[in-house]
């Protein structure tokens, strides 16, 4: 199914389900009022939610027209916003940019940092930057929406724990990052809020490109 939450003047917005071409949406704040809500209990909530998306695409239910500007991030803000340089190619490119050399550790012990997660940028706002010569970056990625991951979990339970896929808009200050960086002590203001995609889907939408956790398909970064 595919989720997304529009703006209502609150801070977390209102959840939506989507239809699987993206041109209409119903309110499904009557089965949980934010996303957040629903992953607090996404056993009992996630299969209305889907009988609801059963409806959208039935057109059984009264639909509104889905506009990407009207929409928030899916999850405004999280309790947890973790992000992995998985891809060494990525991390080669930005270390050389900057005349940095890349350990031999991060070869197999990929980069993981944790950000901020009080607030996200809605996915059509602009990125908002009070100087040019802080260096505004932006990177294609893939963001997990997990519910609770217990801590020590094993790798393939881990992946049990993914419950939506979504595109990320990481932003990044390159000229404010080595300062930081030389601190010691990690990023704070050279990593800003990021944006997501307007919708957030769960893994089965993806097919047979949804294998072993990864998304086999293309990242168009326009």
């Amino acid at each position: 199914m595919k989720l997304a939450t529009l703006k209502d003047g609150t801070r977390d917005g209102k959840l939506v389900v989507v239809s699987k071409d993206l041109t209409r949406y119903c309110a499904a704040d009557n089965i949980a009022p934010t996303l957040q809500a629903a992953l607090d209990d996404w056993a009992e909530v996630a299969p209305k939610l889907e009988a609801l998306y059963t409806d959208v695409e039935h057109e059984a239910v009264p639909c509104e027209r889905f506009h990407e500007r009207e929409a928030h991030s899916p999850l405004p803000r999280a309790y947890q916003w973790a992000d992995g340089s998985a891809y060494i190619n990525h991390v080669e490119l930005v270390r050389k940019a900057r005349g940095a050399e890349v350990p031999e550790s991060f070869y197999h012990d990929p980069l993981m940092y944790q950000g901020g997660s009080d607030n996200f940028l809605a996915p059509r706002d602009d990125i908002p930057l009070g100087d040019t010569k802080w260096g505004c970056d932006m990177e294609g990625e893939i963001a997990v929406i997990t519910d609770d991951v217990p801590m020590g979990v094993s790798k393939d339970d881990a992946a049990d724990h993914i419950k939506l896929v979504m595109l990320v808009n990481d932003v990044s200050l390159r000229g404010l990052i080595p300062g930081e960086l030389a601190k010691g002590f990690g990023f704070f203001q050279s990593k800003p809020a990021s944006a997501f995609s307007p919708v957030a889907v769960t893994p089965d939408e993806l097919g047979d490109a949804w294998q072993g956790s990864v998304i086999h398909l293309p990242l168009m970064v326009d």
